[in-house]
Parts: C-alpha cells; structure tokens; sequence
C-alpha cells in the first residue's frame, strides 16, 4: 500500500492515514519487544501525529537526506526513538529486518536515542529540552540565510516543556518571526514518575505560548483531520507555531493506556502479541510524502586563506580582540562563517563581525543554552558557527555542549574572559572550570592562544576544524610574541624561550608568567626553557616528551584554572605512561579568588612570577 499527500483530505485518506498509524504503533511494540527494552508507550501516543506528518506535511526525499530543500525533522523527545524508527521503516529508509532484530544491540545504528549516525537524522536528541533550540538554529538557518522553503517540524514532549530551554527556543522563535519552525508537543499527561506539571491543561499550554510570540494551535491528537488541517496552517503562518495535541499515552493498547506504570517499559511478548493483533498485525504500508524542490547534489565549496590582521613583535593586543579582528577577516573569504552572541558581543568582539556582516550574525541575548543549540542548529545547515560568550558562562550550556559532540556537530565556541586574570570582577565572571569541561567532551578540540598571531591564525583553522572546537581568550592585552604569518596548527605548541635546566609550561596568559619568570632565573644561572602549549587538546606530546628528555624531566606547569582536568592534566596523562621519571610541579588556582588587579590576582591564586620562580627553583 502506498499513501500520497494530496491538497485535500478525503474519507479513503483518512482510512490510510489510520491504517499508517497503525502500523507504526505495531512496529514501536514490536521492536522494543524484540529489544527488551524501550518505550514504546511514548510513541504510540504520538503516532497520529506523525503518521500525518509524514504522509502529508513532511516534504522529504529520503533517498538523499543532504536534500538542501528537505524538511527538518527533530525528535526533542528522543526516547520516542522507536516511533522515529517505524517511520523510518515506512519510508523505505530502513528495512523490517534491521527494526526488528537491530534496534538497540550492540553495534546497531539504531540505539535507543537517536544519533546522526543515521543520515535522516540532523542532530542527536534524547536529553530533553534540546530539540527545540536546536531547531530554532535549523530554521534561523533556512528562512535568514538560505532562503529556503524548508520547514522545521519539531516533536516535544510535555514533560520537556517544564525545561527552561524550550522557553528560551519559544522566545528567540518569536523574536526572529521563525515561519519555518512548527513545534508539535505530545500532550499525554505522564512523565516518568507520574503525572506532567500541567498534565492536560491545554489553555494554560496555549497562553504560555502564545505569550512569547508564538502562534498556538491545540488539537486533538488523535483526530487524524484536525492534525492534518493544524498542519497545514503552520506550513502558511507568517510565524512560529506550536501545535498542543491532546493525546492518550499507550493509544492503541487498552491494557496499557493512561498507565504511568508503563513508562520506559516494554511490553512483554505476551501482551505484544495480544496488543499487535488488537491492532490489526504487521502491515506493509510504505509512504510517499510530498517531495522538496529538485535540488542538485551539493559540492564542496572552495575557499580562498584569510587575509589575517597583522600585528608587530612587542605590541600589546588582548585575544579577544585578535579573535574579533580574525573572525571579520575569515567572514570576507567564507560566506558560511557565521557569528553568534549571547549578548556580549562587545566584550567578546565578536560585535566586529557583526558589525561587517550583520545578515550572518545572531543574537540570542542572555540565553546560553540556546546560544550553544542555535549553532548546532545552522551547523545543521551547512553553515560554520563561531559563538561566543565568557568562558564561565558556557557553563550553563554544558549539557548542550556535551550533546553537540554526541551530534558531531562543527561548531567553534568562544570562552572569553578567563580565569583569574581578569581581575576585579570577582569569581563569579572567572572561567576557572572551562577547560577541564570542554575536555571532557567527545572528539573537541581545545586552544588557548597567548597572543595575537597564534589567535588568528588558529580562528583561520577552526572553520575547517570538525566537532566542537573551544577557544579560550584573554581579557587583557599581552605583548605579542610571533611574527605574521607564523604557522600553529592544531596539536602543536612553540618554544617561547630554549633553555636545559627546567621546563616552564603554560598557555595564555601564563606563557607571559613564564617568560617574565625565565628572566628572573636566568640572574639566578638557572636555563629554564617556555614552552607555549597553545592547544591544549590534542596536546604537544612529542613537544612534551623532548622537553623532559632535554631537562632531565624537571617540568613547571602553570595554568589559569582550576587544578582538576585543565592544562596540567592534560600535560600528565600523555606523560603517565613514560618511562622516564619526571617531577612535576603544577600551579593552578587552588583557592576561592576574589577581587583584584589581574597581577594581585595571579600572584594570590599562585600562579604569578614568583610562584614560577620558586617551583622551578627547587626542581632546578
């Protein structure tokens, strides 16, 4: 059987579209069944839903999924995997066999949340709260700069909606006028553990959304022509839309209906069985939805080097403001850089982007959770984000930061304002933490530049640079240590200083600690060597272990962070499996800093010149 969207909605169409329904609520069970685990009651709820979304509304050419003029769809409540993957099934995309006998083994593309693993999926979801913002970053994407008739159709849960990120996404929704974005949240009254904050309360739903700028559209989820004709109003609104569908959690099985005891559970064979032939069996139904505008298949652009900012030895230039000057000079060769801001743009100088190219700069204002999903979001899109804020801020974000690289998405993030160095604010605006965190996240990359010239050449490589990328600027200007045009690629370090006696590693701010630190005990007859440890991951290790051969292993690190997963770990897991014995002492801010004048600062977290001193002085 195959179903074909068509203008008007018939009483054979409605027939079809239950049978699709049902046939996706029979493959929810029967793979969660299969799998012995899943939620399967999850997504029977919501398989009115799609069945008419993807039959009708979803323009989708699923035999090439990199389709510039495809429709999004996002599943922000990812643990309704198993419905995404019945649709699947019923597009073609995926086979009977893989649903039944793969989904959520062992090696297995379709695990229990969804991950981009599978080309029909943008983003990986499951962490509730993220698929909207992500989406509102798609749609930015498509209506601001691709012009695109694209729509970005979104799948909520109502448990999420008690998240403050889907607020944010609502918010920022309504600011841009986002047409090309349609939220459809599944209300079906239970969360994990019981009832929704709101449970079926779908006028207070409504005047939530309507409040921040979005147009509410509330349904009966399971009235297959009132969804089909909610749809088709948000495809022609002239701004975001937000479909509340009043559903049954467990539609479609009695026994099961309603229950908040089933959630996350999967049905045992026994029931399966019994709820499968309730529902009519397994069916064949394949579906053609409308297809997108004929788009030819994308070919990798060509892209000229920079013209970067040039700078003479000796002069003081803050990161920050070698970052701005960079990222401007990347915008001129590279339409797909794109800048973001969450509202500090003039201290970041990511406003000197915007202020060359203000059709590719957004705005999402004191909301960092958003701030990091918008760029996953236009990532989605092909386009390479830079979003920048202070390095303590991205802390709020950090779920949405750990997520972007379960997406692998390319996206470059900006921590500013860093550490103790910049002074008097006090410890609530000191990234101290940022570097361990974005560490930890799979496939990253972490810079830390200490001047100008190194800055800019690596902002050149980031828009080239895949996964989530973090580069970490200072606030104060610092005399610039390279000539133009100097080479730093991404894993290497420099020798600031040569010296035998003991090995000064820093990166920032404390490669300028270490050479005013190498001059004061070169008048006590002790070499020491600077190192310039700019990336931080992946680090210098052939950098390192020359370092400890040359200086019979006597090593200072000295970073402006925490001491817990920041450069001196880094430094001592690529040496933890070294023969050779190596004693290193590490100085990092160990205490609560306060305010302060960046020097009194670094001198009191003992990270300033005369802690370098003493600590190279008892290894040397």
């Amino acid at each position: 059987m195959t179903l074909e969207a068509e203008r008007t909605l018939r009483d054979e169409d409605l027939t079809g579209l239950a049978e699709l329904a049902a046939q996706l609520r029979v493959d929810a069970i029967r793979c969660t069944t299969m799998a012995g685990s899943g939620h399967p009651t999850s997504s029977l709820s919501a398989a009115d839903l799609l069945a008419v979304l993807v039959a009708r509304h979803l323009r989708y050419d699923w035999s090439y999924p990199g389709n510039p003029g495809n429709d999004h769809l996002i599943f922000s409540k990812g643990h309704a995997s198993p419905l995404l993957y019945a649709v699947f099934r019923a597009t073609g995309a995926i086979s009977e066999q893989e649903l039944l006998e793969t989904y959520r083994r062992s090696g297995s593309r379709l695990q229990g949340h969804p991950t981009p693993v599978l080309p029909w999926v943008d983003v990986a979801t499951g962490s509730l709260g993220q698929g909207l913002p992500v989406g509102v970053g798609v749609a930015l994407g498509a209506q601001y700069l691709d012009r695109s008739p694209a729509h970005v159709w979104v799948l909520c849960g109502d448990s999420e909606m008690a998240e403050g990120s889907i607020w944010e996404a609502l918010d920022k929704a309504g600011h841009y006028g986002l047409r090309a974005l349609t939220a459809i949240v599944d209300v079906n009254r239970l969360g994990q553990r019981g009832p929704t904050e709101l449970e079926w309360d779908l006028d207070t739903y409504r005047r939530r959304v309507e409040a921040f700028g979005c147009r509410a559209i509330v349904v009966d989820g399971h009235d297959l022509g009132a969804i089909d004709e909610a749809y088709g109003q948000a495809r022609e609104a002239t701004g975001p839309t937000v479909v509340l569908a009043r559903t049954v959690k467990g539609r479609g099985v009695p026994e099961i209906e309603n229950d908040p005891s089933w959630h996350g559970k999967a049905l045992d064979p026994e029931l399966a069985d019994r709820a499968v032939r309730a529902l009519g069996g397994p069916r064949r139904i394949r579906v053609a939805g409308p297809k997108p505008p004929a788009a030819p298949r994308a070919t990798p652009a060509e892209h000229r080097r920079p013209e970067l900012p040039r700078w003479s030895r000796g002069t003081k230039v803050a990161t920050r403001d070698a970052y701005g000057d960079a990222l401007r000079a990347l915008g001129a060769v590279r339409p797909d850089v794109v800048a973001l801001d969450g509202e500090v743009s003039d201290s970041t100088r990511a406003d000197r982007f915007a202020d060359a190219y203000p059709d590719r700069f957004f705005q999402m204002f004191i909301a960092e959770q958003q701030l990091a999903a918008a760029a996953v979001g236009l990532a989605v899109r092909g386009r390479r984000p830079f979003a920048a804020t202070f390095a303590a801020f991205w802390s709020r974000a950090y779920d949405f930061i750990r997520m972007a690289g379960v997406s692998r998405a390319d996206v470059t993030l900006v921590g500013s304002h860093a550490g103790v160095e910049i002074g008097p604010d006090g410890p609530s605006q000191m990234g101290l933490e940022d570097i361990a965190a974005l560490r930890a996240v799979p496939g990253s990359t972490v810079l830390c530049p200490a001047d100008a010239v190194s800055c800019a050449a690596l902002v050149a490589q980031l828009a080239d640079r895949p996964g989530v990328s973090y580069l970490r600027t200072t606030r104060g200007a610092y005399p610039v240590l390279y000539d133009d045009g100097e080479e730093f690629p991404v894993g290497g370090s420099r020798v600031v200083r040569a010296g035998g006696d003991v090995a000064l590693l820093g990166a920032g701010v404390t490669v300028h600690v270490c050479l005013a630190a190498a001059d004061e005990l070169t008048r006590e007859g002790i070499d020491a060597r600077v190192v310039d440890l700019y990336s931080i991951k992946p680090v210098d290790r052939d950098r390192l272990l020359e370092a400890v051969r040359d200086t019979g292993g006597r090593l200072v690190v000295v970073e402006d962070h925490y001491p817990q997963g920041g450069l001196g770990s880094a430094v001592l897991e690529e040496l933890a499996d070294l023969g050779a014995p190596v004693r290193v002492r590490h100085l990092a801010v160990r205490g609560l800093p306060g305010s302060g004048t960046p020097t009194q600062q670094l001198d009191r977290a003992g990270i300033g010149v005369h802690a370098v001193v003493s600590a190279a002085r008892a290894l040397a």
